[in-house]
């Protein structure tokens, strides 16, 4: 049986925002070796997330699956406080708009904020945040799906649907 990890969603946004990215400079761009780039492509082509023969999203239902399935399949629950990146509606593309939330953070020794913990869906993820700012951005709206609540969801999922769509080959 073939189960979706969590890094693949990563791979998944990339390709959405950069179709057709050889595996070598996709595994850079995510911070995982080709081997599991290699190994997610494969996944999320057998669940029809992305078209692997030319590696690019299908943006429907990867906006389907990350707003109906990843807070249920990867789910995040805030723990103790902690520095680091800041994420979900403390991170950039929600940052402001709702100044009564507590912040976010995934944690990270060289992270600038406080605030309370949730396990990022990949390891690499919090170094996404200096060197694939992008992918960031998408990461950050995807944790806002799975651990707001219906508001943050709801503008979170607008956003998503705003820079997948803009970049959508397929």
């Amino acid at each position: 049986m073939v189960q979706l990890r969590p890094h693949d969603v990563a791979i998944a946004l990339q390709l959405a925002l950069h179709p057709g990215m050889p595996y070598r400079a996709l595994a850079e761009a995510v911070g995982l070796s080709q081997g599991e780039v290699h190994g997610a492509v494969k996944r999320l082509a057998y669940a029809r997330l992305v078209r692997a023969d030319i590696r690019a999203a299908r943006v429907p239902a990867l906006l389907e699956f990350l707003t109906s399935g990843v807070p249920y399949a990867f789910p995040a629950e805030p723990g103790a406080e902690a520095r680091g990146v800041p994420t979900a509606f403390a991170g950039p593309p929600l940052a402001g708009h709702f100044p009564d939330a507590s912040p976010l953070v995934w944690p990270a020794i060289d992270g600038d904020r406080r605030g309370a913990a949730i396990e990022p869906l990949y390891a690499a993820a919090p170094a996404t945040a200096k060197g694939n700012p992008a992918l960031y951005d998408l990461l950050t709206l995807v944790d806002a799906l799975r651990v707001g609540r219906a508001r943050e969801r709801h503008r979170a999922r607008i956003l998503l649907e705003e820079r997948l769509l803009a970049t959508a080959l397929v």
